[in-house]
């Protein structure tokens, strides 16, 4: 490539660009691993889409209406890094960017969107990036068509890898993006056929301009070098109603010894190689130095939407206070005041009338209730609609003609529906939440995953929750994902009993604002088990005495879900004989840990004989909860699952496995010998 043609014909440009290429060489020079070649290859790219089309104000890297960037390719992190530096972040300064991937720094190895204001997704799993897009772009849509185009204007751009697009969840999203015709969503694909095995042909031979065609979308290719042919791209990708890939030809570590290699991905340290590819970009000899006119220019760029911003204000200021208030309550994750009363007043009529139903069907009552006082959710189900009772009356399917629509219809793809929640929280406005059956976690989990790290509330409904799915059979009957749910950091993991905790479980879950939720909810029906109406959420409290015993106290059964039925059957059993029992409801065992050491203390005390009653494998918390979190509770015990399930109607199940009244009444009088 010949560097000295690409200077002489746009020198402006390339002065810009050349400061993100030497400082991306110095800042993982220093720190001595990180991703140099996607960010010097991408740089011309970068600093078009960033001087001439991004609606974004470094003053203000929040505000709402501005673009959002998404950088898919996460592994090459210092290109927003020096992006930002340059254009004058208050977070990212000098010693951030010399601090690069080091101990406290807001410049982690790959970006966070919860370490610098002006990062929008936290990025690093290929193809997450490019499907958080697609829900930024979905909630873009549907907040305008709630507030109007005065208020909500913008675009959704993302820098995608060859390797974002190998990702199997980039089909499931490109798929929806074609489907739904989100023509604000620009993507910038870094066409430079390398990968870290060696070029892309080592393991694919898709024609990626095909494939985007083939699901619905304009595509261009040009040369990603070319600064006037990447401006003219965008600006017709920007006029498109079809959702945009621009297929950038580039080269990897342009300039540097390591471009076109595989060497060109990674780190790129060798001291003589950098100051010749620093010396072929005309950037000073001196680490991290940036010339003061390019700087300069850098910092213009970033103060360039300012005026946009100042000129949204104004008009945000025209709108109605009612239409302010709600907007701006939904993007601080601040749910409605009518929240807890609709709930409470579900909670009464549930616990007078004491229906007899699946927690799946609980949840759509709950939802019932909650989506009309609560504009910005948007619900959804990855082709279970009718099983996972995710869609209320009121919601409206979202669609082409219908942005109002809050409904949406994944299709068969989990990955990219949860991945598309998470971009929708990450966007603001919007609480999403989506249903599968819960053994599908296993498709979603990556994205359930990255909602944790991310902290942002998306609401995962999980339903078909045990072996109670039945006949459908072990592939279908989650045993072990509770477990892993519950193992993950920052997660809710919510497996409310009857409709009153199912309630309670939706209203902690649309009023957390960084915590994401798993609820687990059965297929079967179960009979109410809150028959005594409580004002007060006692779900929040993770776990609480549902039944005190009558005699003296000597066992405590504890259970979740379609089992705290079980264990109340058990202790009116254990009672018949003069044995006291007291029944703990366990919805979420996260919010229980959470509470301080003497309302534990009060709900598990030291002494009697303690059994865990679940459907589920006992792994994930049942230890701290049946040994003591001292583990000095010596006689305890558990019924549950030891294996995978078997195909058989859900009652037949319950008595092969040994999951039954009987059979904790039993377990309980071993103990106590």
């Amino acid at each position: 490539m010949d560097l000295t043609a690409l200077r002489s014909a746009n020198p402006e440009h390339w002065a810009k660009a050349a400061a993100i290429r030497g400082l991306t060489l110095d800042a993982v020079a220093a720190a001595n691993s990180g991703h140099s070649g996607m960010p010097i290859g991408m740089a011309d790219v970068a600093t078009v889409l960033f001087e001439k089309h991004m609606k974004f104000d470094v003053t203000a890297p929040q505000w709402p209406d501005r673009d959002r960037f998404i950088l898919s390719a996460g592994h090459g992190s210092m290109l927003i890094y020096s992006l930002l530096y340059l254009m004058g972040d208050a977070q990212v300064t000098e010693a951030q960017i010399k601090n690069f991937r080091q101990m406290g720094a807001l410049t982690a190895g790959h970006p966070e969107n919860f370490l610098l204001d002006a990062v929008e997704n936290t990025s690093g799993p290929l193809g997450q990036g490019i499907s958080n897009a697609v829900g930024f772009a979905m909630a873009e849509e549907i907040q305008r068509a709630q507030y109007g185009r005065k208020i909500v204007d913008h675009n959704t751009y993302v820098i995608a890898g060859d390797g974002c697009l190998m990702e199997g969840i980039s089909q499931e999203a490109i798929g929806i993006a074609g489907r739904h015709s989100l023509g604000k969503l620009i993507v910038l694909w870094d066409d430079n056929n390398i990968t870290i095995d060696g070029t892309v042909e080592l393991s694919d031979k898709t024609n990626q301009v095909q494939r985007f065609k083939a699901s619905g979308w304009h595509v261009q290719e040009i040369d990603g070098h070319d600064p006037m042919a990447i401006d003219a791209a965008i600006e017709a990708a920007k006029k498109s109603k079809k959702p945009s890939m621009i297929a950038c030809k580039t080269h990897i570590a342009l300039g540097h010894a390591a471009q076109d290699t595989s060497k060109g991905h990674g780190a790129l340290t060798d001291a003589d190689q950098l100051k010749a590819a620093k010396e072929a970009y005309g950037c000073p000899a001196e680490a991290f130095a940036v010339p003061a006119d390019v700087k300069s220019a850098w910092e213009a760029i970033g103060r360039r939407g300012g005026a946009d911003r100042t000129a949204w204000e104004g008009r945000f200021a025209e709108v109605s206070q009612q239409k302010q208030d709600r907007f701006n309550r939904a993007y601080a994750f601040e749910a409605p005041k009518k929240l807890a009363s609709v709930v409470r007043a579900l909670k009464k009529q549930a616990s007078e009338e004491q229906p007899k139903v699946a927690t799946r069907k609980a949840s759509e009552m709950a939802l019932s209730v909650i989506n009309p006082v609560m504009p910005e959710t948007v619900g959804g189900s990855a082709d279970l609609t009718g099983s996972n009772n995710t869609k209320t009356d009121d919601l409206g399917m979202f669609d082409t003609n219908n942005r109002k629509g809050r409904y949406v219809y994944w299709g068969i793809r989990e990955h990219g529906m949860a991945a598309a929640m998470n971009g929708m929280a990450l966007h603001g406005g919007i609480r999403p939440y989506g249903g599968t059956f819960f053994c599908f976690t296993d498709y979603a989990r990556p994205s359930m995953r990255l909602a944790a790290l991310s902290k942002i509330p998306t609401v995962f409904v999980m339903t078909h929750d045990s072996i109670g799915v039945g006949e459908d059979g072990p592939t279908h009957q989650p045993v072990e994902h509770l477990a892993i749910c519950r193992a993950t950091p920052n997660t809710y993991v919510f497996r409310p009993a009857d409709v009153v905790e199912t309630a309670e479980a939706w209203e902690i879950a649309l009023s957390s604002k960084e915590t994401p939720s798993v609820i687990a909810l059965t297929r079967q029906g179960l009979p109410t088990v809150r028959t005594e109406h409580k004002m007060n959420n006692l779900t929040a409290q993770g776990g609480y005495v549902l039944a005190e015993a009558e005699n003296k106290r000597q066992i405590i059964l504890i259970a979740t879900g379609s089992e705290v039925s079980l264990a109340m059957e058990a202790k009116a059993k254990l009672e018949a004989e003069g044995i006291g029992t007291r029944v703990v409801s366990m919805p979420c065992m996260e919010l229980f840990l959470a509470q301080d050491e003497a309302y534990r203390r009060k709900v598990l005390p030291a002494g009697p004989v303690r059994v865990g009653i679940e459907a589920a494998m006992r792994d994930g918390g049942w230890d701290r909860l049946l040994m003591g979190e001292r583990g000095q509770e010596k006689k305890s015990g558990f019924v549950g699952m030891t294996s995978f399930g078997a195909s058989a109607p859900a009652g037949e199940l319950f008595e092969k496995f040994g999951i039954t009244a009987d059979a904790a009444t039993a377990k309980a009088k071993e103990l106590i010998g």
